[in-house]
């Protein structure tokens, strides 16, 4: 049985079969959208830090931006505040899921960065194909 890809309108020269590199403004427009999506994004996780921080651990809004900063950047928790050993308890418990969340936040952004310039560096090498939507003869 032949695959059929869905039908997006017209495809380039069979001949060559590759998509035309897309232009230098759809690449910077292409960058801000990413640049602007991942600063949202970490202006987002540093507000959940900072709720928990000021929520769990009773901290001021400046002492939990540092904290939930420190962990959302990789540079790890700052000492401990001198807190009760219950209140403690619960704030490295919350520490320890936002030092989670932070890792997959970090990760997940780079690929946001990188998205449109590796999707460049993949037209530019000609490594993205397109696929000719001709069925198979040997196949009824």
């Amino acid at each position: 049985m032949a695959f059929y890809r869905r039908v997006t309108g017209a495809l380039p020269d069979p001949e060559i079969m590759m998509l035309p590199i897309p232009s230098r403004r759809v690449f910077v427009l292409r960058m801000v959208r990413s640049t602007a999506v991942a600063l949202g994004v970490i202006a987002a996780g540093v507000f959940i830090g900072m709720i928990g921080y000021h929520w769990i651990g009773r901290l001021s809004w400046e002492e939990s931006f540092y904290y939930a900063s420190m962990i959302l950047s990789g540079e790890g928790p700052p000492p401990d505040p001198t807190l009760a050993a219950a209140q403690l308890v619960r704030l490295h418990i919350f520490a320890g899921f936002y030092a989670l969340f932070s890792g997959v936040t970090f990760i997940t952004m780079v690929g946001v960065l990188l998205g449109p310039a590796i999707h460049r560096f993949l037209h530019r090498f000609h490594l993205e194909i397109a696929v000719h939507d001709e069925p198979d003869s040997k196949e009824s």
